[in-house]
């Protein structure tokens, strides 16, 4: 169940990507980032709904070997992290298409989100949707240039995206590696997520969303915004796979630093 929790959490956040590609693609950006203000409030529900029960491995953990259960544990949930990304990677070009149309008719809606769910689920509706699943082909990639990839945000994303899959999880697993200093380690999860967070709006959004503006404005091309935008997603499963090599060595950082604020 805590693996179903992550697995939605990062494929939601993988499709995030896609977003300024749709309001781009029909010229509503502001509208295209309101409604996914809604899969966002779904994918922060689903990610404090697992906490808890994350945390209740360590509390179920036996005495004995306790900490090679919890890693064997945890390294799974890191890998529905992982899988939960390579979803939202081939469902990117379907969601991109069906979002591009729920852009438009949440304008005539007047950004009604109620009035565009009863419309949306509706058998014609749904029936058109079908019409727009379809997996990545390499049609889908050939006509983008990866000179127009910057490696640093590259690099950036791949680390922030490691820090951000593994913030809760080597904390708690900290809190094994010194239980007298226990609740300070797990209390250290809300300021790694935090700095993983601001690095995230200070290094990585703000570029997404000048391309996306260029596109609009018509200084920018489409094929450059995608580009780097599918860039940012493989740079977000690197992340996951470098969270697996990460998760020990920040939980042993982690109990370490608690000693200076004990």
């Amino acid at each position: 169940m805590i693996a179903l929790f992550i697995l939605i959490i990062h494929s939601i956040e993988t499709l995030a990507y896609s977003v300024r590609l749709s309001g781009a693609r029909v010229k509503l950006l502001a509208s295209a980032l309101s409604l996914f203000n809604v899969m966002v409030m779904v994918s922060r529900l689903a990610n404090m709904m697992q906490q808890p029960f994350t945390g209740s491995l360590i509390d179920n953990a036996p005495k004995e070997n306790a900490l090679e259960f919890v890693e064997s544990q945890y390294r799974i949930l890191i890998g529905s992290a992982t899988l939960g990304t390579i979803i939202g990677l081939l469902l990117l070009p379907t969601f991109i298409a069906i979002f591009s149309r729920a852009i438009i008719h949440l304008a005539e809606e007047r950004g009604s989100i109620p009035g565009l769910l009863k419309k949306g689920f509706t058998l014609t509706y749904l029936r058109r949707a079908k019409k727009h699943i379809h997996l990545p082909r390499y049609a889908y990639l050939k006509d983008m240039s990866w000179r127009d990839i910057p490696i640093k945000l590259f690099l950036i994303n791949v680390l922030i995206t490691a820090i951000y899959t593994i913030g809760v999880l080597s904390a708690l697993y900290a809190a094994l590696i010194a239980p007298e200093r226990a609740t300070t380690a797990v209390m250290a999860s809300g300021l790694i997520n935090g700095v993983a967070t601001i690095l995230l709006i200070v290094f990585i959004d703000p570029k997404i969303s000048i391309l996306a503006d260029d596109v609009i404005n018509q200084k920018g091309s489409y094929v450059t915004l995608k580009s780097v935008s599918i860039m940012m997603v493989t740079s977000r499963l690197l992340g996951t796979l470098l969270a697996q090599a990460l998760f020990i060595p920040g939980a042993k950082y982690i109990a370490w630093f608690t000693q200076f604020i004990v």
